[in-house]
């Protein structure tokens, strides 16, 4: 576990590491550029997982499952929102549904946390959670760059959850098809770092005015950019902090 600064959840927790490249959202990744970081600094769990193409840090493609990370959760005695595998994602295809379900039994066994898992890849969450137990304490989520992805909440909005959430970062174009029907949460944020790409502010009115139509939770995380610190996340005026009603 690790303490992080991303505003929506309070601690990071990766029992696996490694991904591939699935969309536009990838291309300027930070869980891919830290995992070469990391690799360089010696750490066993993130050798191999990237290479260098054309000066930029790509995925192989490789995942690592961590099974001593597997007990972690345990030794935590206070309650946190967790964000499960912000260095990958949980429903990779090279991710057995065996580790998947040894995840699952370790959120089970630990209650007073609340686990936050996003996807890229909804389909699989929804071809292997209805076959676990159903969590009052893990919340389900996929991300949604552009319109070009929206197909995802539409799988997301089957798979039987307490709390379907949408991260809609980094914001790369309009979502304004976007039907948020059943879905209780939307993180909304811009691109970061050095190549990040720009925000629109129409992008995040369309998805602030779906998410009042639809009641559904809204959070603005960021404006993005080179520096998202000075850029900050102030939207209308204010700082919109919204969290999801639990519905089990």
């Amino acid at each position: 576990m690790a303490e992080t600064t991303i505003e929506w959840t309070d601690a990071t927790w990766n029992p696996v590491a490694g991904c591939s490249i699935m969309s536009a959202g990838c291309t300027n990744c930070y869980a891919m550029r830290m995992a070469a970081r990391l690799d360089a600094m010696g750490l066993e769990k993130y050798a191999g997982l990237t290479r260098k193409s054309g000066g930029r840090t790509k995925w192989t493609g490789k995942v690592f499952l961590d099974q001593k990370s597997l007990s972690l959760p345990k030794r935590w005695t206070k309650p946190r929102r967790v964000f499960v595998n912000s260095m990958s994602d949980l429903f990779h295809p090279a991710v057995p549904a065996e580790f998947i379900a040894q995840v699952w039994q370790a959120m089970e066994q630990t209650p007073r946390h609340t686990f936050q898992i996003l996807t890229k890849r909804p389909d699989r969450m929804l071809e292997i959670v209805p076959r676990l137990p159903r969590l009052p304490n893990v919340w389900l989520g996929t991300s949604v760059e552009d319109g070009r992805v929206l197909h995802r909440i539409d799988e997301l909005r089957q798979v039987p959850t307490a709390v379907r959430f949408i991260s809609f970062e980094p914001l790369i174009g309009s979502v304004a098809d976007a039907d948020l029907s059943c879905i209780q949460w939307a993180i909304v944020g811009g691109e970061s770092g050095p190549k990040a790409r720009p925000l629109d502010p129409t992008w995040v009115d369309e998805i602030h005015d779906l998410c009042a139509e639809a009641g559904t939770a809204f959070f603005f995380k960021q404006w993005g950019g080179k520096n998202k610190k000075a850029a900050g996340r102030v939207y209308r005026g204010r700082l919109w902090n919204d969290l999801p009603e639990l519905r089990i």
